[in-house]
């Protein structure tokens, strides 16, 4: 790791972390924390994923909506229209929206096949939204003049990432240049995400096979066709599924490359000093293993 132990990480004039873990575990909540608190460039991933290489297909989205309403589709042929992401640190809605829920039409639902379409083109934006982030450290320090860089990444970076394969070559990218940080929830956080979502499910992405295993099960265990799924049925049994699915990924990525904080940790931060000691912390607990 680029920080052997905490004498290296505090002694460090210019820091790099990627944090990882579910979607609610603090990453973005710690990165603009430490980027309004200190000297740090917050990288988001699902933004880069959003604004550089999906913004195209989430802008036609919205348009070939758009053409579907005849007042709509004429301003849009006469250029007298424009539309767009607005897609924020803190807003991704545009990016979920178009993402998707496969089933009903009827109740705002897409064909598998889309749905499937579009998760293999979030898997390639995010492979390489990940392989951008460590020229922007440089870019960070050179053209912004920020000393320490935070990588936000994306909730399922695990599923694009094989933490047991030394020649992953995102995970490679990542180690020789960040130090990744996973944010471990536990039971009880897990179940209030898993109510945050029932309260709200969005759309997610998963890795292929898992995917068509859940779609499955769930087409198997409900009796319903493909064409009569309702999305948001869907989505929560997926969710529910895909927790277990990613927890083992991610403490596999910690114990290879990285190293472990605990989600409760991660709350009580609110300094940029208090982030610096939760990371020692960390390195040292790894080097007492």
């Amino acid at each position: 790791m680029i920080y052997e132990g905490p004498e290296d990480w505090l002694a460090a004039d210019q820091k790099s972390v990627a944090l990882i873990g579910m979607s609610g575990a603090g990453k973005t909540r710690i990165s603009a924390l430490v980027r309004d608190e200190g000297d740090w460039f917050h990288y988001s991933v699902d933004y880069r994923i959003g604004t550089r290489y999906l913004d195209e297909e989430i802008v036609d989205d919205f348009k070939r909506e758009a053409m579907k309403n005849v007042y709509l589709r004429d301003l849009l042929r006469s250029d007298s229209i424009y539309i767009g992401s607005n897609l924020s640190f803190h807003n991704l809605t545009p990016l979920s929206t178009w993402l998707g829920k496969p089933g009903d039409a009827k109740a705002g639902g897409i064909p598998f096949e889309d749905y499937l379409a579009r998760q293999r083109l979030h898997r390639e934006a995010e492979i390489s939204s990940m392989l951008d982030a460590p020229p922007f450290i440089e870019r960070a320090r050179e053209l912004y003049q920020y000393s320490n860089f935070i990588c936000d990444t994306s909730g399922s970076l695990c599923e694009v990432v094989e933490a047991e394969n030394p020649n992953d070559p995102v995970l490679n990218a990542m180690y020789q240049s960040m130090l990744p940080v996973y944010i471990r929830g536990t039971d009880a956080h897990e179940a209030e995400l898993k109510a945050r979502f029932d309260r709200s499910p969005k759309p997610m992405y998963y890795q292929e096979a898992f995917l068509t295993e859940v779609w499955s099960d769930f087409l198997a265990e409900t009796g319903k066709s493909a064409a009569k799924v309702n999305p948001d049925e869907f989505i929560r049994y997926g969710f529910a599924r895909l927790l277990d699915h990613r927890r083992p990924r991610y403490q596999a990525i910690a114990d290879n490359w990285g190293v472990t904080v605990e989600a409760d940790d991660v709350a009580v931060v609110q300094t940029d000093a208090d982030f610096d000691a939760l990371i020692a912390q960390a390195l040292q607990s790894r080097a007492e293993r």
